[in-house]
């Protein structure tokens, strides 16, 4: 039974390449994961298309009344207070002009219903569902292609119910397993929240430090704001004396998790000592100590 549900987006440039990010949360502790992206768009289009990722989900799984959280109130107060004023005039705003980004609006009140709860969660406040929303949608906005958490599951898509949804892009999609379903992206393609992964702008690999000199400005400035961020977060865990997992350190890092493991005991990254704690069950704990 699904628990929750969170949804980001993110935007490199705005408008610019963009990405959206889904973690949906079941009550046995599992997780499923879902992103996209597209290649000129907006900040708030992709924050809405999270929300409609995450709505289509809901339609191939019964469930009770549960809670979507987002970070974006344009997203919030949009679906739960201003589309009844914009419906009543026939999708225009106060002064006659065509609501912004109507058709995604239009998408979301269709899939939108009583059982869904939207709540409002602040941006970057150390929140676990947020964070990795936050993280997925971020990657998908750089051409990365992060990995996604995937859970089985014995629904099957009913095609009636994707057509409308669409979202332009060149990015070229990937099958999950098991495979299900394959998708012609050289049209606008039906987003298919089975589809975790896109096929990147550029290669991914040319976009670490060593070569984003040849990226745009917008996905260097994008990729320094995304570091500097990561060096705050390690600051805070250090501060407080938070212990974290092999994963989470090399998420934290943007290294693999083998990359973390095969260093040692105790070890320099950054401005940061880095030493191994204890372990917990099948996880690794690690502290981070900053350097004077």
């Amino acid at each position: 039974m699904i628990q929750s549900i969170y949804t980001d987006g993110a935007c490199s440039g705005n408008p610019g390449p963009g990405g959206w990010g889904v973690v949906v949360y079941f009550s046995d502790g599992s997780r499923h994961e879902l992103g996209g992206a597209d290649r000129q768009t907006t900040n708030n289009r992709m924050e809405m298309q999270a929300a409609i990722a995450a709505l289509n989900f809901l339609t191939k799984h019964s469930t009770d009344a549960i809670e979507l959280y987002t970070d974006s109130e344009y997203v919030r107060k949009g679906i739960t207070e201003w589309i009844t004023g914009w419906k009543k005039k026939g999708w225009k705003t106060s002064t006659g002009k065509d609501v912004v980004n109507k058709d995604l609006w239009q998408e979301l009140d269709l899939l939108n219903s009583k059982q869904v709860q939207w709540r409002y969660v602040r941006a970057h406040a150390g929140n676990e569902g947020n964070e990795r929303c936050d993280a997925i949608a971020r990657a998908f906005s750089l051409g990365k292609n992060p990995q996604l958490a995937q859970v089985q599951t014995s629904q099957t898509i009913n095609p009636d119910k994707l057509e409308s949804l669409t979202i332009k892009t060149s990015f070229k999609s990937v099958e999950t397993e098991p495979a299900a379903l394959k998708l012609d992206t050289t049209q606008s393609a039906p987003l298919l929240t089975n589809v975790a992964t896109f096929e990147p702008m550029t290669d991914p690999q040319s976009l670490t430090p060593d070569t984003v000199e040849g990226a745009p400005r917008e996905v260097k400035v994008a990729q320094l704001r995304d570091t500097v961020e990561a060096l705050r977060i390690a600051d805070e865990i250090a501060q407080k004396g938070y212990l974290i997992t092999s994963s989470e350190l090399a998420d934290l890092m943007d290294v693999n998790a083998s990359a973390v493991t095969s260093r040692g005991d105790n070890w320099v990254w950054r401005n940061w000592a880095v030493s191994r704690v204890r372990r917990e069950g099948n996880q690794i704990l690690w502290q981070l100590e900053r350097l004077s």
